[in-house]
């Protein structure tokens, strides 16, 4: 547990040896943590970011390459904090957590079950095809193409004929999710809709970073937005995403969390309501990285309809929870290496 705070240690330290599962060490700043990670081999280090002497995103960038280990960043939730999140994952981190107090937070008891949760599938984390990721954004080139023309509107046939593409995603996925889009050609016209857990603060952030770099249209769904083709929509975290209908076209609606499902973004209801206005036929449901099962059924559920559905395999999962669901209801028509599902939705979509 690395944090500059004696209180944020103490309270991290107790949160943890509630659950008689683990062996704790402290450290106070980045220094400390790649010393004791050299002397202590832990399995998970959690690693506050803004610290004096060493910060945690300079720390990370030591423990990569000085002994590998899984990584759980403790951010604030605030605009900056979620910058800094995606800048550690992007260094190799595989998960975080948010304070939900600030730096300091006196209420770190609210996410417990969440921070054990975390620090038990990190503990499991596929390391290396997290880094194989990283190398892999390193050594290829973000396509761009300013002359490639954005449709501003959807077909004039019946909008329910039209492909849609779900991806359901959470632990260890805006990497994941950044490699799929990197790789997909910058004329690839489906429209793609992204249900990846994430708190409120951090999925406009994120959304932001993807659309800054490739060549779609990349927003966060937090009012009625149609479904047009070009477009990637990521759900808005801390809400439900859902497709309706207005005026005979299909549209994206973000939604307070509904209390019947346990995660959110919920992907579960993202692919029911999927169903209810599309053509079966018409749509790929795509299971990457995460834990539980939350949209293992309403995936299984297209694919029996005549769907298409590619659950990430265990090789290159970072967390195979979420995509072994899927494949143990028989719901995955293809498992698949995450450096292979852009060329599968490419030939599917053609």
């Amino acid at each position: 547990v690395v944090d500059d705070s004696a209180l944020m240690r103490r309270q991290l330290r107790m949160v943890l040896e509630s659950d008689n599962n683990f062996i704790i060490r402290t450290a106070r700043n980045g220094k400390e943590a790649i010393e004791e990670n050299l002397s202590f081999e832990p399995d998970v280090i959690t690693l506050d970011i803004n610290m004096p002497e060493m910060d945690g995103i300079t720390a990370l960038s030591h423990l990569m390459v000085s002994r590998k280990v899984p990584v759980v960043m403790v951010s604030s939730l605030t605009e900056k904090g979620a910058l800094a999140t995606f800048e550690a994952l992007a260094l190799g981190a595989v998960d975080y957590i948010a304070k939900p107090g600030g730096t300091i937070s006196l209420s770190i008891d609210e996410v417990a079950p969440t921070l054990i949760e975390k620090v038990k599938a990190a503990a499991g984390a596929n390391i290396r095809s997290k880094l194989s990721q990283i190398e892999s954004s390193k050594s290829s080139k973000i396509p761009r193409s300013p002359d490639v023309k954005l449709p501003t509107s959807l077909p004039s046939k019946q909008a329910s004929s039209e492909r849609i593409i779900l991806m359901g995603v959470s632990t260890g996925g805006p990497g994941t999710v950044e490699e799929i889009i990197r790789n997909l050609r910058p004329d690839f016209s489906t429209p793609i809709v992204i249900a990846q857990h994430m708190p409120g603060s951090f999925t406009q952030a994120f959304a932001q970073r993807l659309d800054r770099h490739y060549d779609f249209q990349i927003q966060e769904v937090s009012r009625p937005v149609p479904i047009e083709p070009n477009n990637i929509y990521i759900a808005r975290g801390g809400a439900d995403i859902i497709v309706a209908s207005r005026g005979g076209r299909p549209v994206l609606l973000s939604r307070p969390e509904s209390k019947e499902h346990l995660w959110h973004p919920s992907i579960e209801l993202l692919g029911r309501t999927t169903l209810e206005h599309y053509v079966a036929e018409k749509i790929i449901a795509v299971m990457l990285t995460g834990m539980g099962y939350d949209g293992a059924d309403a995936f299984a559920e297209i694919k029996k309809h005549g769907g298409k559905t590619i659950a990430e395999s265990e090789d290159s999962a970072i967390v195979f929870g979420m995509p072994k669901e899927l494949i143990e209801r028989d719901g995955a028509t293809k498992i698949l290496h995450a450096q292979q599902i852009a060329k599968q939705l490419e030939t599917w979509t053609l």
